[in-house]
C-alpha cells in the first residue's frame, strides 16, 4: 500500500520476535513520514488485505458458506454432510492453516491505527456537515447501501474468523492442561 501510494519504505520483516514487556511482534514494514490520509490508508492494508484472503479461504476453500446455507435450511445433518465431504479433500487442512494464521495476523497494530483518529474525525465532520446542510436524504438513499454492503463484509470475515478460532479453542485448550499437568508448569496469559 505504501508504494502504491508513493510512500518510500525501509526494513521489512516477516519473522517474528518478542519485545519488551512479553509483547510479540509479527513482523513490520518501516514507512517514510506522510500525511495522516495515507498513513491511515497504509495502516488499513492488513486488515483489507487479510480480510479479503480469509473471506476467499472461508467461502471457497472451506465452503462455509455452503455449510452455514445447509444448517439454515436443512438443519445440523445437513451441514455435518457437507462438512464431512469437505474435510476428504486433501489440501483443507492448509487451507485451515492459513485462514487461521492470516486471520490471527491481520489486526493493525497501535501504530497503524494511530493516523485512524485523524480520519474519522474528518469523517464525523463531513457528515454533520451533509447533515446541517440537508444532505441527509441523499446520503441515506446513496451512500446507507454501500456502508450496508461493507458491514456485511466484515461481518462475513469476522465470522468466519470467529469459527475457525473457535474451532481451534477447545483442542488448544485441552493439549495446554494435558502439558500442564504432564510438566507441572502452569502458563500464563497476558492481558
Amino acid at each position: 500500500m505504501a508504494r502504491i501510494l508513493g510512500v518510500q519504505t525501509g526494513r521489512v520483516s516477516l519473522i517474528p520476535r518478542t519485545l519488551d514487556g512479553g509483547k510479540l511482534l509479527m513482523g513490520y514494514v518501516e514507512t517514510a513520514k506522510t500525511d495522516w490520509f495515507r498513513d491511515a490508508a497504509i495502516g488499513m492494508a492488513p486488515l483489507i488485505v487479510g480480510g479479503a484472503a480469509v473471506a476467499y479461504i472461508g467461502l471457497r476453500q472451506l465452503g462455509m458458506a455452503a455449510i452455514w446455507e445447509a444448517a439454515v435450511t436443512g438443519g445440523a445433518d445437513a451441514a455435518w454432510g457437507i462438512l464431512s465431504s469437505l474435510l476428504t479433500q486433501p489440501d483443507i487442512w492448509l487451507w485451515f492453516y492459513l485462514a487461521f494464521a492470516i486471520s490471527s495476523t491481520m489486526l493493525p497494530s497501535a501504530s497503524d491505527r494511530r493516523a485512524w483518529v485523524p480520519l474519522g474525525l474528518v469523517m464525523l465532520i463531513l457528515l454533520i456537515l451533509g447533515l446541517l446542510f440537508g444532505a441527509g436524504p441523499w446520503l441515506l438513499e446513496n451512500l446507507a447501501p454501500a456502508f450496508n454492503q461493507m458491514l456485511l463484509v466484515v461481518d462475513v470475515v469476522f465470522g468466519i474468523t470467529l469459527f475457525i478460532h473457535l474451532v481451534l479453542f477447545f483442542p488448544f485448550m485441552a493439549f495446554r492442561i494435558l502439558l500442564t499437568r504432564l510438566t507441572g508448569y502452569h502458563v500464563m496469559v497476558r492481558k
